[in-house]
Parts: structure tokens; C-alpha cells; sequence
């Protein structure tokens, strides 16, 4: 190792990482690789695994695990707020309705980045605003695409059931009326970071009146196109190998 924090135990996790930057690996090849003790590199890769920083392909061999592309995605996250302000902004003028960017924290959403309409009914979601995970279409599309246990986990007290979260997947966008408030609809679509993981949703609320009973029959195309332009930021923020 050419640089030690003098924490022994990271810089070694940090070699394993780095040889596994090259491609997938068995334990042989990391050893080879990294110049580790084999019980060691062992013991490593499957902690590592454990929190999901190294994983395994079909072959058995070690590779970068998923948990690295989830923190790369929240890493580009200033560049999804400095995008969206213009996004929420384009998205509340063409469809005349307050617009909203949520992403999720453990059992709440919070609301990063908003538009607000200047004049008449609305429904006023402050930045910083943590709401449930329980109801609403923000949090149906937070929730949609989770891995299973997660996602019944999340249904848990929940005011959608597993065929709401079903049909989000099926057309790509929530709607909700009157399920987070009384009066209140909202239509929300995802925002995916590189690696496809859905990490945060673009959102349009307002009074059921203006949005009627079937407020995705009129506004989804706009939200959707919405959550497209900002999945397209976070792709294009991904470096390139």
C-alpha cells in the first residue's frame, strides 16, 4: 500500500476495493491482486459483502457491490438539487400546480427542492418538510421499486396496497387523491440515479378540484418528462470508465 491512514483494517478494505475496480475476482485473484494473507482477504470480502459494498456473480466471484452505486447516486445529490429548482419551476408553469422533489429518509420523505405557485389554492409543502412514507404518491414512488422485503415492509400502516405499488411500476407514475389530506391530489414519477435504483420522485400536488379524480389522466406525461430530465443530470454526472 502506497498510503496509510494508519487504520489498518480500512486501508486494507480500500486495497480490496480498488483490485475489484479492475473487474470480478476470485479469492486467489485477490490475494494475488492485493497482496493480503488469504484468511484475511476472505475475511474481508465477506464483511465487506455483509454491508453489501462487495457482492458475487453467477460464477461465485467477488465484485463491487451495489451499496457503492447507491452512494455514488447521493454523492451526485447537490447536482440533483442545483437541477432541479429549474425543473420543478418548468414543470409547476406548464401544468399551473405547485411541484415538489422528495427523497426518502428511513421511514419519512423529505422535501429537497420546491416550486411554488404564486397565486391561488395550493397546497404548500416547504422545503424541509418530512412526510410519511404511509400515504400520497411521492411515497407510493419511493416505495414501488424497493426490493420486496422492504417493499412489504413499507406497506405496513400503509393507505396504498401491494397492487397501488403494482400498477406505479406497470405506467412508471403515482397518482393519489385525498390519501396524505383531505381535498389534496398529487401526482409524483421517479427520479433513477445511474444505476437505475429509484432515488428520489418529482411531484405536482394541488386541490382535488383543479386535479380531479383522475389527476394522472391530465398531468403525468408532464411529471414523468419532469423526473426524466433529472434522471438524465444524475447519468450524465456518472463518470465514465
Amino acid at each position: 500500500m502506497d498510503k496509510s491512514s494508519g487504520v489498518g483494517v480500512l486501508d486494507k478494505a480500500a486495497v480490496l476495493l480498488d483490485a475489484l475496480e479492475a473487474g470480478p475476482a476470485t479469492l486467489a485473484q485477490l490475494v494475488t491482486a492485493t497482496g493480503l494473507a488469504r484468511p484475511t482477504a476472505h475475511r474481508l470480502a465477506v464483511a465487506l459483502e455483509h454491508h453489501r459494498l462487495v457482492s458475487r456473480d453467477l460464477q461465485g466471484r467477488f465484485v463491487l457491490g451495489p451499496r457503492l452505486g447507491e452512494l455514488a447516486a447521493a454523492a451526485g445529490e447537490d447536482r440533483l438539487l442545483a437541477a432541479a429548482g429549474p425543473v420543478l419551476a418548468a414543470l409547476r408553469d406548464h401544468t399551473g400546480e405547485s411541484a415538489q422533489l422528495f427523497r426518502r429518509q428511513g421511514d419519512q420523505r423529505i422535501c429537497v427542492a420546491a416550486a411554488e405557485r404564486p397565486v391561488g389554492l395550493r397546497d404548500s409543502i416547504p422545503v424541509g418538510s418530512a412526510l410519511s412514507m404511509h400515504a400520497g404518491s411521492a411515497a407510493q414512488t419511493l416505495l414501488a421499486w424497493e426490493e420486496p422485503d422492504r417493499l412489504h415492509r413499507g406497506l405496513n400502516g400503509a393507505k396504498f396496497t401491494a397492487s397501488t405499488l403494482s400498477a406505479v411500476r406497470r405506467r412508471g407514475w403515482a397518482q393519489s387523491i385525498a390519501e396524505r389530506e383531505p381535498g389534496v391530489a398529487s401526482v409524483s414519477a421517479p427520479v433513477r440515479g445511474p444505476s437505475g435504483r429509484v432515488v428520489a420522485a418529482v411531484s405536482i400536488s394541488g386541490p382535488v378540484e383543479r386535479f380531479t379524480r383522475q389527476p394522472g389522466r391530465q398531468h403525468a406525461a408532464a411529471v414523468v418528462a419532469a423526473a426524466g430530465r433529472l434522471t438524465e443530470v444524475l447519468r450524465r454526472s456518472q463518470p465514465q470508465g
